[in-house]
């Protein structure tokens, strides 16, 4: 079993920048490909980036190159997704996703464990 916990949403004006983290537990960190979604309002939710386990490297969502970036801290369990010049369209629920594999997994499907999601709002 993998708790996930995440934290860092809140209010962002157009612009600006905010760092979402994601803590886990429960099994060895390194060990876990792991993922962020969003879901916008009013729309299904949608991979954003993802990290391979055991440092087979990152991979982002079309929409999200260039101003996430996707990165793990394998020592504090923890993975974070700084979002850059966000964007109004960046609004939504925040989830961070677990998996126990080595692919570079981008459905829900492929992932058992998710956190309760954490909320950004964008602001114009």
């Amino acid at each position: 079993q993998i708790h996930l916990v995440e934290s860092g949403g809140g209010l962002v004006q157009a612009g600006g920048s905010l760092r979402l983290s994601c803590a886990a537990s429960g099994r060895t960190f390194s060990s876990i490909a792991m993922a962020w979604f969003r879901q916008a309002p009013g729309k299904e939710r949608e991979f954003v980036a993802g990290s391979r386990w055991r440092g087979l490297g990152t991979y982002y969502a079309d929409s999200a190159k260039g101003r996430f970036t996707i990165s793990r801290d394998n020592g504090e369990n923890t993975i974070y997704l700084q979002i850059n010049r966000a964007e109004p369209e960046d609004t939504g629920v925040y989830y961070c996703a677990a998996a126990v594999g080595s692919g570079a997994y981008r459905t829900q499907g492929d992932y058992s464990y998710w956190g309760q999601g954490t909320r950004v709002t964008v602001s114009s």
